[in-house]
């Protein structure tokens, strides 16, 4: 994830609940203080050691093993991600659970909670808690490959990838991942709101992210003589200063967000560049707006190619460019029936827990969205904000933490809607 979540108007949460510890009083497990320490310790081992996108081979090794020693079947897939299943006594839907695996290329700084599991690899951090998602994960599946009682199959999905379009779900889904599932539910640990809360919406929930690449190529020569030369600088200069207002004029702000994160061009102080490189990003909530920022980045284009345009034999064929655009993750969209079901669960089960259920709508993205546009499920917010143990550096910092105590009730909401779904599919997937 590239940018935080908002957090929800306090006007939908349930004023209970400050300690995730005490959400489930009740809990028969007794061996719950070994389980949660397992967790955490499990989490600890993945964030001493992240990797890069597609470049998981030592996590992939360490999931395979936890894995062979819960005695839970698994095979390879998308190259360094694992795929799993748990099967319940009796026949009935499968319901997939989705964790991502790899770290950021992010040189972790020293902090006084992180000394005993600061990351031993270095330049690279699981600085977006993907460390705790697959700690959560494994949490749910010792506890439903220890208690078998239950209908249908479980399906783990360790993911790759997750940080670089177009990530790693569609390798997984082209490679049969999703074959048989019926349902997908996923989670992520944000700061942007606290310990011991969720936060959810029906509908579109996360954006689309888009990468644009514009080469503009002049002709390049001295400086002192303008006259000879294209100027790919100031073609740059007034591109730019001509997409923003034009999006302006056909967009609503609220659809839209576009930057650019790189421009680079030339190598010397006293000569006008051949090309100068602008790499950006937008993101949106619909396709219709993408579709208009695309047409919108190829007129403003057009306008300034004409612009430039210069006569003479030694001025043919400048200027032109190249435009390259990635359209990355799509917009990720929960199913309305079943986040309704998740809600009305969440409440049920664990009523000291807050919701925040219509949390805004947020230009981050996520490459879980690919999983929702073949079945029904639902993306979760998992708030790990808490101000007392200093946990309050956002996803993507250099001193991002995570509130462990949050470890185990992300097992538990996984353990506890999965298993809601197995039972009554059809309170999930009445509207789908």
């Amino acid at each position: 994830m590239s940018e935080d979540l908002k957090s929800a108007d306090s006007k939908n949460t349930d004023p209970e609940g400050a300690n995730p510890k005490s959400t489930d009083s009740k809990d028969a497990d007794p061996n719950r203080e070994a389980l949660e320490a397992w967790i955490i310790g499990l989490r600890r081992e993945f964030h001493r050691h992240p990797e890069l996108s597609f470049e998981e081979y030592g996590t992939q090794k360490r999931i395979l093993k936890t894995l062979a020693e819960l005695g839970i079947e698994a095979r390879k897939i998308a190259d360094t991600g694992v795929l799993a299943s748990i099967r319940g006594t009796k026949p009935g839907p499968c319901i997939a659970l989705r964790t991502d695996t790899d770290g950021l290329e992010v040189r972790e700084e020293a902090t006084e909670r992180n000394g005993e599991y600061i990351s031993l690899n270095e330049g690279v951090m699981h600085a977006c808690g993907h460390d705790g998602h697959m700690a959560m994960l494994f949490g749910a599946a010792r506890l439903f490959q220890e208690q078998r009682d239950f209908p249908g199959e479980v399906r783990l999905i360790f993911q790759p990838a997750e940080e670089i379009p177009p990530g790693g779900s569609e390798r997984v889904i082209a490679e049969g991942g999703l074959e048989g599932v019926d349902a997908v539910l996923g989670m992520h640990i944000f700061t942007n709101h606290e310990s011991n809360s969720v936060g959810f919406r029906p509908g579109p929930f996360m954006a689309s992210t888009n990468r644009f690449e514009v080469f503009l190529k002049g002709k390049g020569g001295h400086i002192s003589k303008p006259e000879s030369c294209i100027d790919p600088v100031l073609m740059a200069t007034d591109f730019l200063n001509a997409l923003y207002p034009a999006l302006e004029a056909k967009l609503d702000p609220e659809k839209y967000v576009l930057g650019v994160g790189r421009i680079r061009g030339g190598a010397q102080f006293n000569r006008t560049p051949d090309i100068v490189e602008i790499l950006g990003s937008y993101r949106t909530f619909d396709e219709e707006t993408t579709k208009t920022i695309d047409e919108t980045i190829k007129e403003c284009l057009g306008v300034i190619m004409e612009k430039y345009v210069k006569s003479g034999k030694e001025f043919e064929g400048f200027p032109t460019y190249d435009l390259d655009v990635l359209h990355g993750y799509p917009v990720l969209v929960n199913e309305p029936g079943f986040t309704e079901a998740v809600h009305s669960k969440l409440k049920e089960s664990l009523p000291k827990l807050t919701i925040y259920p219509e949390m805004e709508k947020t230009f981050a993205a996520e490459d879980f969205a690919s999983y929702l546009q073949k079945v029904p499920g639902i993306f979760i917010s998992l708030g790990t904000r808490n101000p007392e143990k200093g946990i309050l550096e956002i996803n993507h910092s250099s001193r991002f933490d995570i509130d462990e105590d949050i470890l185990p009730l992300g097992t538990k909401i996984f353990r506890t809607l999965a298993l809601d779904f197995l039972n009554f599919p059809e309170k999930y997937l009445g509207s789908a």
